[in-house]
């Protein structure tokens, strides 16, 4: 059965709420991983979740599922892709924090995978954003266009790289 994206996990609801957290002193990272965790109906059918954000940072899982494997029995590589883009695009919705309400577009250009060994039970995507326009977008209030870097690093319950994936953004955002 599909799980559906309803008002209440969907992106004008998310918006809404995210507006409650406008104006903190700092954010608050946990309600904002709350919030985005669910907004794509895909990533819910996935099963992938965000586990850890910061600014900039953020972690996402594959859970341990027949459901995620290949033909070969290990996860596939779709699976371990949505998982890596996940943790980025969470880690840029961490760094973007003081202007999330701005984001008018954050859309994936590229991207470039490496997959070093065969993956085996729950995978944790460890991502990271990064651009020399990101900290001025962060402190401008006016309107923006910049390209942003993803890099994540995918490992196994045993600590191993099992992967690694990065990643090329375009962002719009409006004049606050």
């Amino acid at each position: 059965m599909i799980a559906k994206n309803g008002p209440s996990t969907g992106i004008t609801a998310a918006q809404a709420h995210l507006a409650t957290l406008a104006g903190a002193a700092a954010p608050d990272y946990e309600q904002i991983r709350r919030t985005i965790d669910t907004i794509v109906p895909f990533v819910n059918l996935a099963g992938v979740r965000i586990t850890e954000l910061g600014a900039g940072t953020a972690a996402a899982e594959v859970p341990a599922s027949g459901q995620m494997l290949n033909h070969l029995g290990t996860v596939h590589a779709g699976a371990q892709f949505l998982a890596a883009e996940v943790a980025c695009a969470a880690a840029f919705s961490g760094a973007i924090a003081p202007r999330i309400l701005h984001v008018r577009t954050f859309v994936l250009r590229d991207t470039r995978a490496t997959f070093l060994r065969a993956a085996n039970g729950r995978i944790r995507a460890y991502g990271t954003v990064s651009g020399p326009e990101l900290d001025a977008a962060v402190a401008s209030r006016s309107e923006a266009q910049f390209d942003l870097t993803g890099k994540a690093l995918l490992r196994d319950d045993k600590g191993n790289l099992v992967a690694t994936m990065d990643f090329n953004y375009l962002c719009l955002l409006a004049a606050a």
